[in-house]
């Protein structure tokens, strides 16, 4: 029924880590809301099933937990504002409905093998049956994880549910969930071939593109975090999806990695809520020097999620720009190269684009200046319980990052993956010196007394009138606007603010649709009803006759 091996125990090391720092987290801001007896048992039973679904061997069993997992989610969602309710059920309906698929996937690997153990399964995906149930367990996955079309609702929850609820589970637990199965079933119960590789790679492509182009646009600050997790998912998708170890050793990593930065990054966000009352980037700004210890764990947390160096992003999406590379070397035909080349130029180009992103995010909430409102009632930083959560997870993208190699690589990725061959070569510590003597040099440059600014200081004005710029302050934001105008995107922006690639949204145009037509056809009128029972005689007539 349950089975202990190098991949899943890892990841019941991180599910306990994320649960315990929510629960700290928690007692300060959760503190004096209501049902909180209600919420900390949601918590832990989470807890409980998701050790369960990482541990469990036996599908049946796997169904069963990855459905209450689904229902603890509803009802922590349900927790937030009053709106939340409908983000809660728009959740549990994308989420529970791809569990559908699961048991389709399921119920086609036990009518081809005979058995539900794990353990004892291994497809090759060599004809459409197979292939049917290992896209529909994959489709699971990637709802639960948020790939791109099923990821509409994480964006809505992460701006109505409660914070620490964003944080522990679409930030970390169900990203781990969702890449922890998709990675067994392509690792071990199933054998990838080309075509579905390719598939997979596409996937996270446009995953990764999709998520940061929105991510980009938004002045909430938990909704751009939203889709800066879809986006983030991308990557591990396309790691695995090259099939090459240190590319799937790279996806695996990147998905412990991307829990630490996110939860981070979402428990700064409730820290800045907490004390200025809002989440709008227009309406922040300055609150480095109030909360030094946010703002450091809030700056560590985006450098790594960027991919800038020596932090822990960095090296797993290191390791899976090597597997995209050496995949050139063992693609089988030109398309297979092809795909691989763009994709490899999709990630890349994603990462420069969610640099920018927290560029844009750290400069409207922590540097700039503060608005006259906000400086009168501005308090200190966050209680001990809200801070050193935040303070942990950033140390953990500095010490994954550094020793990588020597800590998360050696004990929990490569007993899993296997040995890997590095295509370049890091030298984390080196380079992590000379960052930070380059730091101190600077910093001393800055310090050095003697030197005289060389710009005048004056009052700011506007054709010769003197303003008052805490009252009309630049955040930025509005600079990133500008991409809504550019060709094509303009399009696809006003198709995405109108739901277009919202799968739940679509879904429910057609119910409505089918709805509407079938009330059509049941409108009360005898000779209408007469008819159809007149076709449905000649229909089953020809089937008898056949």
């Amino acid at each position: 029924m349950f089975r202990l091996d190098a991949l899943n125990s890892f990841v019941i090391l991180a599910i306990g880590l994320f649960s315990l720092l929510t629960i700290i987290y928690s007692l300060g801001f959760m503190k004096g809301k209501k049902r909180l007896l209600q919420y900390y048992t949601y918590i832990i039973l989470t807890a409980a099933a998701a050790v369960g679904i990482t541990l469990a061997d036996n599908l049946i069993l796997l169904l069963g937990l990855w459905g209450f997992l689904g229902l603890t989610l509803y009802l922590l969602i349900s927790m937030g504002s009053d709106t939340s309710g409908a983000v809660a059920k728009k959740t549990f309906i994308i989420v529970g409905g791809s569990d559908v698929l699961m048991i389709l996937g399921v119920g086609i690997i036990y009518a081809l093998t005979g058995t539900l153990q794990m353990s004892q399964i291994r497809l090759e995906l060599n004809g459409g049956l197979v292939t049917a149930a290992y896209i529909s367990i994959a489709l699971a996955c990637f709802a639960k994880a948020g790939i791109i079309p099923l990821h509409s609702w994480i964006p809505d929850c992460a701006e109505k549910a409660p914070v620490p609820v964003v944080a522990y589970l679409p930030a970390s637990l169900d990203k781990l969930l969702g890449i922890y199965l998709f990675a067994r079933i392509s690792l071990d119960l199933f054998v990838m071939n080309s075509g579905i590789k390719i598939f997979l790679m596409l996937i996270g492509a446009i995953t990764i593109i999709a998520g940061v182009m929105m991510a980009m646009i938004q002045h909430n600050i938990k909704k751009l975090l939203g889709y800066h997790a879809v986006s983030q998912v991308g990557y591990m998708v396309l790691g695995i999806g090259t099939g090459i170890p240190i590319g799937i050793a790279g996806g695996i990593f990147h998905m412990l990695n991307n829990a630490i930065y996110k939860a981070c990054l979402f428990f700064t966000a409730g820290n800045v809520e907490q004390v200025t009352g809002t989440s709008d980037l227009d309406k922040l700004g300055g609150l480095a020097r109030a909360m030094p210890l946010t703002y450091i764990s809030a700056l560590v947390a985006s450098l790594s999620i960027s991919g800038v160096p020596p932090f822990n992003g960095f090296f797993s999406k290191w390791m899976i720009y090597q597997g995209l590379i050496a995949g050139l070397q063992t693609s089988g035909s030109r398309l297979h190269a092809m795909v691989i080349v763009l994709c490899l130029a999709a990630a890349m180009f994603g990462s420069g684009l969610t640099l920018a992103s927290f560029i844009k995010l750290l400069h409207a909430v922590f540097l700039g200046q503060l608005s006259s409102a906000q400086s009168r009632g501005l308090k200190k930083e966050v209680p001990w319980n809200m801070w050193l959560p935040c303070v942990i997870l950033a140390a953990l993208c500095v010490i994954f990052g550094v020793f990588a190699v020597q800590i998360p690589l050696k004990y929990f990725i490569l007993p899993a993956v296997g040995d890997i061959t590095y295509i370049g070569t890091w030298f984390a510590g080196l380079s992590t010196l000379l960052i930070a003597i380059a730091l101190w040099l600077g910093f001393m440059a800055f310090r050095l007394k003697g030197l005289k600014p060389i710009a005048r200081k004056d009052s700011v004005f506007t054709g010769g009138e003197a303003i008052d710029f805490s009252e009309n302050r630049v955040t930025g934001t509005d600079f990133y606007l500008t991409i809504m105008d550019f060709g094509i995107l303009k399009y696809i922006y006003k198709k995405a603010e109108g739901g277009f690639f919202d799968v739940y949204e679509q879904g429910k145009k057609l119910i409505f649709s089918i709805g509407k037509f079938l009330q059509y056809l049941h409108n009360g009128i005898l000779p209408t009803y007469l008819v159809w029972m007149l076709l449905g005689m000649i229909v089953l007539f020809f089937v008898l006759v056949k």
